[in-house]
């Protein structure tokens, strides 16, 4: 890398580019905690997610049994909802319930109490997308493969990369506001897995979810892409690399919505169809005179006389 120094042209070394890129540019009150110094771990976590979910996984469970996870995914859907309240909690009234504004907020970099604690909950809400990596894994040991899709593995890869350079680069500010929503988001969406995992039956609100989740997007678009056309100390970059993925996020999503519901809304109203109810990390039971389909995964039990296909 090329650097002017006066009238002198001083070329970096690949190492004094690195240490420049993650160190001297890095928030120096983050850089000590855990996978935030270097990048090389997490993006070692995140290769190693990809090929288990994709390739060892499936390959290590071809000949075995699905195991039964229904109480460890109780308890881990139980912790993220109750972390996910944390979250929302604590942003709102740290941040956006009477300091920050919508419009332009600037990142706080002094080490003063509130800063600090600011910079924790985005350091947290990292993690938290760090630990929703272990969804997946639930799927493969349940050899629910099909639930691996391109949306699922690339949403579950592509936060921990966002929040880990929040963390790093701008520990606070205008880029919190995604943790307020999308912990909202989540907490509605973890409550609805522990009711379908309880076996409550007809859970109408799924579609509803990813509804919300669709909302979050537009709003997270509108929150950086304003940014653009005004003069706001905060890091423009930040738009450039987070509005494009929020629009393929908003396109995956819209996608996924119109296959999943609106062709099962389209079916709803021709005779002989039947809604039955609803399980979820997620299953949904549907019927046309006595057919049951399986249309996604997470409750073990029955519906009257007629069995649930097993969560594994």
């Amino acid at each position: 890398m090329e650097t002017n120094t006066g009238n002198n042209t001083k070329w970096m070394s690949i190492g004094e580019f690195y240490h420049f890129i993650f160190t001297e540019l890095a928030d120096p009150r983050t850089s000590s905690y855990f996978l935030i110094a270097d990048p090389l771990p997490g993006l070692g976590i995140l290769a190693f997610y990809l090929y288990f979910v994709n390739s060892l996984g499936p390959r290590f469970m071809k000949n075995r049994e699905p195991f039964n996870l229904q109480t460890t995914i109780y308890v881990y859907n139980t912790l993220q909802a109750s972390l996910s309240f944390f979250m929302f909690v604590e942003i709102l009234s740290a941040m956006w319930w009477n300091r920050y504004s919508f419009r332009c907020e600037p990142v706080d970099y002094s080490t003063s109490p509130h800063a600090l604690r600011v910079a924790r909950m985005v350091y947290i809400f990292f993690i938290a997308k760090m630990t929703e990596l272990i969804e997946t894994v639930f799927f493969v040991l349940r050899k629910k493969q099909k639930q691996v899709t391109f949306l699922h593995c690339y949403h579950h890869a592509v936060m921990p990369m966002v929040t880990w350079g929040a963390t790093k680069y701008f520990a606070g500010g205008h880029g919190t506001f995604i943790g307020l929503i999308n912990s909202f988001v989540h907490i509605i969406m973890y409550l609805y897995y522990l009711q379908a995992g309880m076996g409550y039956r007809n859970l109408w609100w799924k579609k509803y979810i990813t509804m919300m989740q669709l909302g979050q997007f537009l709003l997270f678009f509108v929150h950086f892409a304003q940014l653009w056309f005004i003069e706001c100390d905060f890091p423009k970059w930040t738009a450039l690399l987070i509005t494009p993925q929020v629009l393929f996020f908003i396109y995956l999503f819209s996608k996924f919505y119109m296959k999943s519901y609106k062709k099962n809304d389209e079916k709803d109203n021709l005779p002989g169809y039947q809604t039955e109810g609803i399980r979820e990390n997620g299953e949904s039971i549907r019927k046309r005179n006595v057919a049951l389909t399986q249309r996604s995964n997470v409750f073990d039990g029955q519906i009257g006389d007629r069995k649930v296909i097993k969560n594994g």
